[in-house]
């Protein structure tokens, strides 16, 4: 039987990655990432160094081009539903090409492999190939953002919701959300005087961010460092608590 491995890796710090996921990594015989072709991917030069960290054991890394999603779309699912798809066949076909009967076989997923992250969703979408599946849980970007600020994620007897950007507009009224994938910053139309934001981006790495504050008077310094960031690096991975003031 072939064996698949999804392990958690965190928001990018190295040392925030568990012992579980230190013994899941020198049980891979095949390491698969894939290749965005972006100018500067730290995600990708962070894994391959990871490996060569943590790694105590023979194995094969395995690049290859990462399918592409139609980001302009008009339809929103049927544009990932496509790209899940086109990820779901790229993986049968690793899983039939590069692990042989026995071997393990290993994604690396950035933060949390239950939260925002597709690759349990792909795999079920899989067809021939036999498999067991492990997963390895890690410390997400929520996790990193709400200890960087220092403050709980919750608060007595309140719910907390988490939801990507795309969909805070639908949220009456905002108490205690966190907010990811926002690329749109859904939180520059919001005018509540009662809004606190907790913000930051490249959480738990070197070139962290972190803007707190009344979201009235924040958010406009918050959407230049955004723009900076992102004109300086090539791409941004930012997270946000709204939480209203009690």
């Amino acid at each position: 039987m072939k064996q698949l491995l999804l392990i958690g890796i965190g928001p990018g710090n190295p040392r925030q990655i568990t012992l579980e996921a230190v013994d899941a990594l020198n049980r891979a015989d095949v390491f698969f990432v894939l290749d965005k072709h972006q100018s500067n991917d730290d995600m990708l030069r962070l894994r391959k160094e990871l490996l060569e960290q943590l790694v105590q054991r023979p194995y094969r890394l395995v690049q290859v081009d990462d399918p592409q999603r139609d980001g302009q779309a008009a339809d929103y699912v049927g544009a990932v539903r496509d790209w899940h798809q086109q990820r779901a066949a790229l993986y049968g076909r690793l899983i039939a090409d590069e692990l042989q009967d026995g071997e393990c076989g290993a994604f690396l997923l950035w933060g949390e492999p239950g939260l925002y992250d597709s690759t349990l969703r792909i795999l079920e979408l899989v067809e021939g190939q036999s498999f067991s599946l492990d997963v390895i849980p890690g410390i997400s970007s929520v996790q990193a953002l709400a200890a960087r600020h220092r403050v709980p994620l919750n608060r007595i007897g309140e719910p907390l919701q988490i939801l990507p950007g795309r969909r805070l507009a639908e949220v009456e009224p905002i108490d205690n959300v966190v907010v990811m994938l926002d690329g749109k910053c859904a939180f520059a139309e919001l005018d509540d005087p009662e809004l606190h934001i907790y913000w930051g981006a490249y959480l738990s790495t070197a070139d962290e961010i972190l803007i707190s504050g009344p979201l009235l008077e924040v958010k406009e310094r918050i959407l230049a460092t955004r723009e900076q960031a992102r004109a300086r690096k090539g791409w941004i991975m930012d997270t946000y608590l709204l939480r209203r003031r009690p």
